[in-house]
């Protein structure tokens, strides 16, 4: 039996289940593709922005290619765990996933420029690599692992903590705290912080169980996370952070390639048109954070200009140097980042 998209987002919503988008009337040479990616599911309208980013660009995609093209989207890392997702994209069996790019840095050092701590500090910023030399190195650093970026997009975050705020270098000492990336555990740890790696969807049984005191990470993932259950302290982003990550639709290369040129286009141009929704949406949960933290009890603060200026000091010196020196290419990125205004 035919399943309508409505009722489907409406299952997926409810069940977190992988959520099967399909038009009205199914084509027997229709080819499927299957996103994952480690947020909450939600629908078309409400949830994570990042998960209705994804189904736009999968409702988008099939309404252009006449159903040539439809999509099984997974929420919530329900179909394969979360790092993992960026190596299966690569090797072709992953289709898609909108992936924070630093999480790869295993596999490819060169991309934790994309969650590297103070070096980012503006959307206007973070956008601009696309169309600065840094963005077509990244470009192109991807399409030679099988990777192609679909849509830009940037988060800022804050800091939710179980203990006391953390706004400046100082306040990290002593606590077990988690940044996301290298680079950004190599500041906190110069800070006086104690390392935890965990992926986001990880923090809130972490700090549940108290093996994390602390956590930084984009103002969605704080609250779709549901972290102002637990926390005590938030720390805003909207006012400015050091934390900025380059999170990105990414596609297989190999899957890419094997589309019609036809749908190769509408693939890419409706993923460019999502950029603007994405970062407005960021933008919107930056403020969002703050007033859902206020109502849960949990005390607010922002990071402040003098605050950020000490933050890049330590920056500068554990992480930027350590990534700078890890190989050429990646001391050739991070030149050609420092390059781009904030």
């Amino acid at each position: 039996m035919l399943i309508s998209r409505r009722n489907t987002l409406a299952l997926g919503a409810a069940l977190a289940a992988p959520a099967v988008l399909r038009p009205n009337i199914a084509r027997a040479d229709a080819k499927v593709l299957k996103i994952s990616h480690q947020f909450p599911g939600g629908t078309l309208e409400q949830g994570d922005f990042r998960d209705r980013l994804v189904r736009r660009f999968a409702a988008e995609v099939e309404a252009r290619t006449k159903g040539e093209l439809r999509f099984e989207i997974y929420p919530g890392s329900s179909l394969m765990k979360t790092v993992a997702q960026f190596s299966a994209v690569r090797r072709g069996a992953l289709d898609m996933s909108l992936y924070p790019l630093a999480y790869a840095g295993g596999e490819i050092p060169e991309v934790n420029i994309g969650l590297m701590p103070s070096l980012v500090t503006s959307y206007a910023q973070g956008m601009a690599w696309k169309t600065s030399a840094i963005g077509r190195e990244i470009e192109a650093l991807l399409d030679k692992r099988g990777v192609k970026i679909i849509t830009w997009v940037w988060q800022a975050g804050g800091c939710a903590s179980r203990a006391g705020a953390v706004v400046t270098p100082d306040d990290v000492k002593g606590l077990k705290i988690r940044g996301g990336s290298r680079e950004m555990d190599l500041m906190l740890k110069a800070a006086g912080g104690i390392i935890s790696s965990v992926p986001s969807d990880e923090i809130y049984a972490a700090m549940q169980t108290g093996s994390l005191d602390a956590a930084i990470t984009s103002s969605t993932s704080l609250i779709s996370f549901r972290l102002n259950e637990i926390a005590k302290n938030v720390t805003s982003g909207r006012g400015g952070s050091f934390w900025f990550m380059l999170e990105p639709l990414i596609m297989s290369k190999a899957i890419y390639d094997a589309l019609t040129p036809d749908q190769q286009k509408a693939v890419s141009e409706i993923g460019l048109s999502l950029e603007a929704f994405g970062l407005a949406q960021a933008k919107a949960d930056d403020d969002a954070l703050a007033a859902i933290y206020a109502k849960a009890g949990v005390k607010v603060q922002d990071f402040n200009p003098d605050a950020l200026a000490k933050w890049r000091v330590v920056a500068e010196k554990a992480a930027w140097t350590d990534y700078a020196g890890r190989n050429a290419a990646c001391a050739a990125l991070l030149k050609l980042a420092e390059s781009v205004p904030a």
